[in-house]
C-alpha cells in the first residue's frame, strides 16, 4: 500500500562511504527543514555497509544493521532504498531489483549501473509503479538530471556536452598551470586520493562516458547505449599539446558530446580543444560543467562541484525530497517502452582537428604527409615545425573542417609513407 503524505518516509541506506555519511549528516542536521519543505518527516530505518564497526564520524547505532543489502532493500519498514554502493552489477543491481520488486522506490548515485543496465531497470521500475531517481549519478551536486527531465522538458535538445570528470579536469589544468608532465600530475592526483581504485575509469574516460550515456538517453529519447560510446582518455596529452593549444587560444578538456544527427546518435568522450574564453575553457580544477542546448531555451551552462561528500549527498537528498513530496516521473523522462534504439553515428559532425606527429628529419617528409591528407579530402589550415635536435621533428597541423572517420583513414595511411614515427595525436576542436 502507498503510504499517506502525513506518515514518515523511511529510508534504508546501503553504502556508508563518503556519500552515505554525507546523507546521514544532512538528515540529522536538517530534519526540521526537510519536514517543512516536503511535508513529511524523513527518517533512516536501517543501513548496510561492508564493515559495521568502522568509525565514520557519524553515529549509526540508532539504525538497524543489515549485512546483506538485498535484505535491507526488502525490509517492511523501508519505503525508499538508497543505493550508494556502486558497481554496474553485483550487490548494487541485485539489491535495486529486489527493492523495486518489493514495492520500494530507489535513489541511487550509481552511474555505472544505470549506463549498463538502465533500460532493464527502468522497465522493471515502471512495471512495478516505482521510481528510480539518480541525480547524484551525473555531475555530483549539479542538478542536470532534474534540469533535463523537468525544467527543460519543453525543449527539443540539439546538443548536450560537458566536462564530467573532475579528476581529468584537475590533471589537465594542473599540467597547464604548473607545466608538469602527465605522469607527474597523475601520481600527484593519486596521492591526493582523486583517482578511482581503477584509475582507467577516470583517465580513460569511462566514468565520464557513463554519465554522458545517461544524459543522452534523457535528451534524445533513446535507450542507454554506453557500449556505442566513442571513448578516448587523456593519457597521450603532453605539456607541449597544452602549450600549443594555449598559443592558438584553446584549452584541452576531456569533453563529452552527444547529439542526434541525420546519421544517428553521436556520443563521444575524448580530449578536445575548446576556446579558452568559453565557459568550458575557463573551467579549472575538479569542477564539472554541463552545457545543454535546446530549440527553445538556446544554450544554458550548469557549473558546480562534481564530487565530494556535500555536493553528492545534496543531490541524493534532492531526489529523496522529490519522492517525499510525491513527485513521480518515468526514469528517463518518458516511458521506458517508448525509448528507441539509437543508430550509433561515429563522429558524424565535421570539425577542425589539431594533429601532432613526429616526422623523420629528411627532405620531403612534410610533403608526403600533406599529400596523404589531401588524398583523403583533408585540407590544411596551418602547419608548424619546431626546432629540434633529435632525429625526428615535431610537427603540428591544424586541419580545416573534416569528418573524423576520414582523418582516421588518413592517419592510418601515413604509416606507409615511412616518414612518421609513432602514432600521431589527433584532437577535435569543438565549437562551443
Amino acid at each position: 500500500m502507498e503510504k499517506t503524505m502525513s506518515e514518515p518516509l523511511r529510508l534504508g541506506i546501503a553504502g556508508l562511504g563518503t556519500v552515505g555519511v554525507g546523507v546521514l549528516r544532512i538528515i540529522r542536521k536538517q530534519a526540521e527543514m526537510l519536514t517543512a519543505r516536503t511535508g513529511r518527516k524523513i527518517t533512516v530505518t536501517a543501513v548496510s555497509a561492508r564493515t559495521r564497526g568502522k568509525d565514520r564520524g557519524v553515529p549509526i547505532d540508532g539504525y538497524a544493521w543489515e549485512d546483506d543489502p538485498v535484505t535491507l532493500a526488502t525490509r517492511d519498514d523501508v519505503d525508499v532504498f538508497v543505493e550508494l554502493m556502486g558497481g554496474a552489477d553485483g550487490p548494487a543491481k541485485a539489491a535495486t531489483e529486489a527493492a523495486l520488486k518489493a514495492g520500494k522506490d530507489v535513489v541511487t548515485a550509481n552511474k555505472a549501473m544505470l549506463a549498463v543496465n538502465g533500460q532493464a531497470l527502468a522497465e522493471l521500475a515502471e512495471s512495478e509503479g516505482r521510481q528510480i531517481r539518480y541525480e547524484a549519478a551525473v555531475a555530483g551536486g549539479i542538478p542536470v538530471i532534474k534540469t533535463l527531465l523537468e525544467g527543460l522538458a519543453g525543449n527539443e535538445f540539439t546538443r548536450v556536452m560537458g566536462v564530467m570528470n573532475g579528476t581529468c579536469n584537475y590533471i589537465l589544468t594542473r599540467m597547464q598551470s604548473a607545466g608538469l608532465p602527465y605522469e607527474t600530475v597523475f601520481e600527484e592526483a593519486n596521492q591526493l586520493g582523486y583517482l578511482e581504485a581503477d584509475p582507467e575509469l577516470d583517465v580513460g574516460g569511462i566514468d565520464a562516458g557513463h554519465k554522458l550515456a545517461i544524459l543522452a538517453s534523457i535528451a534524445f529519447g533513446t535507450r542507454v547505449a554506453f557500449d556505442a560510446m566513442e571513448l578516448e582518455g587523456i593519457g597521450r596529452i603532453t605539456t607541449e599539446d597544452i602549450r600549443q593549444a594555449a598559443d592558438m587560444g584553446y584549452r584541452i578538456k576531456l569533453l563529452g558530446v552527444s547529439r542526434m544527427t541525420g546519421r544517428g546518435l553521436e556520443q563521444r568522450m575524448s580530449p578536445c580543444l575548446v576556446p579558452a574564453a568559453s565557459p568550458l575553457g575557463q573551467l579549472e580544477g575538479g569542477t564539472n560543467m554541463v552545457v545543454v542546448e535546446g530549440d527553445a531555451v538556446g544554450q544554458i551552462v550548469l557549473r558546480g562541484a562534481g564530487a565530494g561528500e556535500g555536493p553528492t549527498a545534496s543531490a541524493v537528498m534532492g531526489d529523496i525530497c522529490d519522492i517525499a513530496r510525491g513527485t513521480r516521473l518515468p526514469v528517463f523522462g518518458q516511458p521506458a517502452a517508448s525509448l528507441v534504439d539509437a543508430t550509433p553515428a561515429s563522429s558524424a559532425t565535421p570539425a577542425a582537428f589539431y594533429l601532432r606527429m613526429e616526422l623523420q628529419d629528411k627532405p620531403g617528409a612534410l610533403a608526403k604527409v600533406a599529400t596523404v591528407l589531401g588524398n583523403h579530402g583533408i585540407s590544411i589550415n596551418r602547419m608548424r615545425q619546431y626546432d629540434h635536435e633529435a632525429q625526428t621533428a615535431p610537427v603540428l597541423i591544424v586541419t580545416h573542417r573534416c569528418v573524423r572517420a576520414d582523418l582516421d583513414k588518413a592517419i592510418a595511411a601515413m604509416a606507409a609513407t615511412g616518414v612518421v614515427e609513432g602514432d600521431p595525436v589527433a584532437l577535435r576542436i569543438e565549437e562551443v
